[in-house]
């Protein structure tokens, strides 16, 4: 009789156990792209003994990770990295050259999703016009509405404006990003004539004021942050007013900036960011039919706690430690609405990170501050020596120099004579490697070093006509949020996890603009169409 029983209940329970086993679908449901902005890919490894199971280690343990990604343009600005993920194409192809960029015909900085033409939903702000019309090249979601009539459903979610339109391409169903003036999740006419009731009922919950009426204080007990250099150091800029040990009264904070950005340069930013992705999935229905859907989410929080505290703070270390638990909820809450069977997640980011040029200084490595304003003033000075005119250089980033070219065209100077000139000039400036002329760039074919990286950053109608290259470890004095094409910025983590995917590490070095035509190959649709990548090797297998 025991053993009868034994056969039935080993019966039963084989049966109940297979009927419980996932089959992936045949493409994948949903496809979700999750960017932590400026994470370096050492910060895996660093943060590895206090991370969860179920975060950054499920997605490694059980996803494949490319270990040698890498961005191969030189001006790593976080703009560019986000269009190269989606378009599968280098900034010389998809346009999105820097942050910003200058504007000859109107004298003028042009922000890479600023359109006139368009109008801010949800905020009174008459400066929020955007839209993703400078980019130059569709997006691998572009191709994925194309394929199907637009029955797929493409939302792109972010605090920060560039980091939700870009990655959404022409053809999203929505970008959101936060209101710095009311902590409200916000759009653009681009997508619609007004926001959805589902997003005008979650910002009616109030959640920024929630999330600011916490103590920031560290997840750990504070001896714990071994992988730092204390909480208070000199080579850490802090909140305003200088506070930079914890704890944080984040009320306070708020009130004396006067802003709800002051969010998004603490952990809750993330966690702010993680709820209204999973109330656009819940509402959106997102993965639930016979279309495949797009959700970008770019986690931002990182960079801006960065900028304040550097990369070997207590407080950037605390913030991985409870991004690692927002993904733990995420990935679960997932599995549970459309299954990880039928979902492909993503986690890159869209460049790493530096030390401050102060601390490399303080512990004898190269590295400093570029001035930037100095070397142009004395560029001036050198060309008005060299052909007795003034302003011949109209303006300069500590990247690009552009050149007056229609001042220079009417004294009939030669412009490619000019551009050797500043560039030999500018090469013994401190901290600068190397320049290269605009003719350069456009007449000779680079096929590696900083040379080629700086002709895949350059495009004609908005790049400068000198590109400057700085050394290791330098940074323009003007521009806290400089990118090089150095391996500190270029080297950024790359894992894909759910669906069909099978564990593994792939130590080939591979390029992040083969990420968008890898999913188009999951899909069996059109490649974005400047794209140059290619489908990542053992992707499936």
């Amino acid at each position: 009789m025991k053993t009868m029983l034994t056969i039935i209940l080993s019966v039963f329970f084989s049966i109940h156990i297979f009927s419980q086993k996932k089959t992936p679908s045949k493409k994948p449901k949903l496809i979700i792209t999750i960017i932590v902005e400026g994470m370096r890919y050492d910060y895996l490894y660093k943060y590895w003994d206090k991370f969860t199971d179920g975060g950054f280690k499920k997605l490694v343990n059980k996803g494949k990770y490319y270990q040698n990604a890498e961005y191969d343009y030189l001006y790593t600005k976080s703009s560019c990295g986000y269009a190269t993920i989606v378009t599968g194409a280098d900034p010389s192809q998809h346009g999105i050259v820097n942050d910003y960029w200058y504007k000859r015909i109107t004298n003028t900085e042009k922000y890479c999703i600023f359109d006139k033409k368009q109008s801010a939903l949800g905020s009174d702000d008459f400066d929020l016009k955007f839209s993703p019309k400078s980019l130059l090249t569709s997006t691998f979601s572009d191709e994925l509405r194309l394929s199907d009539f637009k029955q797929s459903k493409v939302i792109s979610i972010s605090p920060k404006d560039y980091a939700a339109v870009l990655p959404g391409g022409h053809l999203a169903s929505a970008a959101y990003w936060t209101d710095k003036k009311t902590g409200n999740w916000i759009s653009s006419t681009y997508y619609f004539s007004q926001l959805p009731k589902w997003v005008t009922r979650f910002n009616e919950k109030k959640f920024p004021d929630i999330y600011l009426s916490k103590e920031w204080n560290t997840f750990f007990p504070i001896e714990k942050y071994t992988n730092t250099l204390g909480d208070d150091n000199f080579f850490e800029i802090g909140f305003i007013g200088g506070r930079k040990t914890f704890p944080y009264n984040l009320s306070a904070l708020k009130n004396i900036s006067d802003s709800y950005d002051i969010l998004n340069s603490t952990p809750f930013g993330n966690t702010y960011t993680k709820d209204f992705a999973i109330s656009a999935i819940v509402n959106e229905n997102l993965g639930k039919d016979n279309y495949c859907d797009y959700l970008n989410i770019a986690f931002t929080a990182t960079d801006n706690i960065t900028n304040k505290f550097g990369i070997r703070s207590v407080e950037l270390e605390d913030t991985y430690i409870r991004l690692d638990r927002d993904l733990r909820h995420f990935i679960s809450f997932v599995n549970d609405f459309v299954g990880i069977e039928n979902t492909v997640i993503i986690l890159t980011s869209d460049r790493g990170s530096s030390d401050s040029p102060r601390f490399l200084r303080k512990i004898n490595m190269p590295g400093g501050f570029f001035k930037d304003k100095n070397a142009e003033t004395l560029l001036n000075s050198f060309l008005h020596a060299v052909y007795n005119e003034t302003n011949l250089i109209e303006y300069f980033d500590g990247s690009y120099i552009y050149l007056n070219t229609n001042k220079i065209e009417d004294l009939k100077l030669n412009i490619n004579e000019i551009q050797q000139k500043i560039s030999d000039f500018i090469v013994n400036f401190t901290g600068v490697s190397n320049a290269l002329s605009s003719f350069n760039l456009e007449n000779r074919n680079y096929t590696s070093g900083m040379q080629m990286r700086a002709q895949n950053s350059y495009q004609k109608k908005r790049s400068g006509d000198i590109s400057v290259i700085l050394e290791p470890g330098y940074v323009p004095g003007s521009d806290i949020h400089y990118g090089s094409g150095y391996r500190n910025f270029t080297h950024v983590p790359l894992i894909f996890y759910g669906w069909k995917i099978k564990q593994g590490k792939i130590d080939t070095p591979v390029s992040m603009t083969d990420i968008a035509p890898t999913l188009a190959g999951f899909l069996q649709i059109a490649y974005p169409n400047a794209s140059t990548g290619q489908v990542l090797p053992d992707i499936l297998k």
